[in-house]
């Protein structure tokens, strides 16, 4: 069975957050979606923990072992889940510090699923005018479609919308083609079964 090592990152500096259960969620729909067809592996950087190991630091080599090791998940990974509340028009400080610590050419050609939460509706371009122009940087390919979320798609710090799982599914819709060359570049028609 092939293998998707997936990295979900949460610029979110608060726990319980709503960035937080955002990215699980779209694990989790992923998960469901590839319908055991693929080994999915997924390793969670939640920046409400991990982020003080990046606060201080002005070069990588200043990181701790943490905090390395955190980087290196994410330039290993097959597919990279990202999100940030907004926070004053953009994400977060910190979720732009822990990527400026990323090898530049780290990303090239790595699928990155786009994500966000804020407050209404007004905030969803972040996506197309703050997280794609970083990604691309990096030569990263980013999914064809983002997911945003506001804060009435949540109940408790869990998403109780239908409609953003919708928005979850349609976006890991139109990223399997370039998720499948990931797992198997080979031959993906021997893996495709029922996604």
């Amino acid at each position: 069975m092939p293998i998707l090592n997936v990295v979900a990152v949460s610029g979110s500096l608060h726990a319980p957050s709503k960035t937080t259960a955002l990215v699980h969620e779209i694990v989790r729909v992923l998960e469901r979606t590839l319908g055991g067809a693929v080994d999915v592996r997924t390793r969670f950087v939640e920046l409400s923990v991990s982020g003080p190991a990046f606060a201080g630091a002005l070069r990588r080599d200043q990181l701790s072992l943490e905090a390395e090791d955190e980087l290196r998940a994410i330039e290993a990974a097959d597919l990279l889940i990202v999100a940030s509340p907004v926070y004053r028009a953009s994400f977060t400080g910190l979720f732009k510090h822990l990527f400026d610590f990323v090898g530049q050419y780290a990303l090239i050609d790595k699928p990155v699923l786009l994500a966000a939460t804020g407050g209404s509706d007004r905030h969803a371009l972040i996506i197309e005018h703050q997280f794609r122009p970083l990604f691309s940087f990096f030569q990263a390919l980013t999914l064809p479609i983002g997911v945003y979320a506001k804060d009435a798609d949540f109940t408790d710090y869990v998403v109780t919308n239908p409609a953003l799982d919708e928005r979850i599914e349609q976006a890991i819709g139109r990223g399997l083609p370039i998720i499948r060359t990931i797992v198997a570049p080979e031959d993906v028609s021997a893996y495709v079964g029922t996604w």
